[in-house]
């Protein structure tokens, strides 16, 4: 019997991935359990939900019985207070219940471009698998550097079967159209309002003004994203295959968002006006090319789609707008 242990579920990612998860019947056989911490998952009978804290040695043990695979999804953001707890604490008591497990086959992990530096560093070639860490400050970047260090650790301390899937900011629903808000209403960063002045955030915002992320010397920027749809099919993807064994793999759109070529866009197919927002931010590109060969996996969004489904995304009364991490 195949047990998967989810941490994070009921995140974007871990709700997506539900979801999918148990229509795919290459799946059917799977029992699922979740930790959940603050939140709750709707009742399925298919998913066992555990509260609990993922930084007690108890805790991980209990869930870790009967498991055969994980997917570890919990994470945090600036929240120095529990980063480690988090991250570091309850990886680590994950790993050593999966070395020492009897069910065990394989562990996957969710790690992030922020421990590639994301766009705070310049990156003159395209960034790959190969590259050295190079955390911006911050805890949640340094955490996501500790979090694959900890489990290629593991494959060579234990031979431990694991792979890491390395996502740039993850997107979904109206997330994308938020991102490039004037308003305080605006997902993740750079917050544009600091950016341009209170006075020209407004009037920017009234006519729903596009940024056009630029670099020092005004160029527009290249930057990472994925669609949380994409990332999920990656996951699907990874699970039980055998060029995915301790592997790190950059999942992300085919290109990178061009900054300029969104504004374009928007400006010729909504009419929406743009404006150059100078940054000491650098253009990056993320290369999903391992991804595609090893997995046999592709990406179905690219920078249209992407702001096609955002701007028509139309949220119903009970799918209220709600931003539990900022970025």
């Amino acid at each position: 019997m195949s047990r998967i242990l989810i941490t994070g579920a009921t995140g974007k990612v871990g709700q997506t991935f539900l979801r999918r998860f148990m229509v795919n019947e290459r799946f059917h056989g799977f029992q699922i359990r979740s930790l959940i911490h603050n939140r709750r998952l709707p009742e399925d009978p298919r998913i066992e939900q555990v509260h609990g804290d993922i930084a007690e040695r108890d805790v991980v043990a209990g869930l870790m019985e009967g498991v055969t695979h994980v997917l570890h999804l919990a994470t945090c953001k600036e929240t120095p207070e529990r980063v480690m707890d988090v991250t570091v604490k309850g990886m680590f008591w994950l790993l050593e219940e999966c070395r020492s497990s009897p069910n065990f086959q394989q562990f996957i992990l969710v790690g992030g471009d922020a421990g590639m530096g994301h766009f705070v560093y310049p990156h003159p070639t395209p960034v790959t698998e190969t590259q050295r860490h190079s955390a911006y400050p911050g805890c949640y970047a340094l955490s996501k550097v500790l979090e694959e260090v900890m489990l290629e650790q593991y494959y060579i301390q234990y031979d431990l079967n694991g792979c890491c899937l390395r996502a740039p900011w993850i997107m979904e629903k109206d997330d994308f159209k938020y991102t490039l808000s004037f308003g305080d209403d605006v997902f993740g960063g750079p917050r544009w309002r600091d950016l341009v002045g209170a006075e020209k955030s407004v009037e920017y915002q009234r006519q729903g003004t596009i940024p056009v992320l630029c670099n020092a010397q005004g160029e527009a920027i290249l930057r990472n994203f994925v669609h949380v749809e994409d990332l999920v099919s990656a996951l699907a993807s990874a699970i039980n295959h055998p060029k995915a064994r301790q592997q790190t793999l950059n999942i992300c759109m085919d290109e990178p968002v061009d900054y300029r070529a969104l504004a374009d866009y928007l400006g010729k197919t909504r009419g929406l006006p743009s404006v150059d927002v100078r940054t000491p931010f650098h253009s990056t590109w993320l290369d999903n090319a391992k991804a595609r060969f090893l997995l046999g996996w592709r990406p179905k969004y690219d920078l249209k789609r992407l702001i096609d489904e955002s701007w028509d995304y139309v949220r119903s009364a009970d799918d209220p707008r709600k931003v539990w991490y900022p970025g």
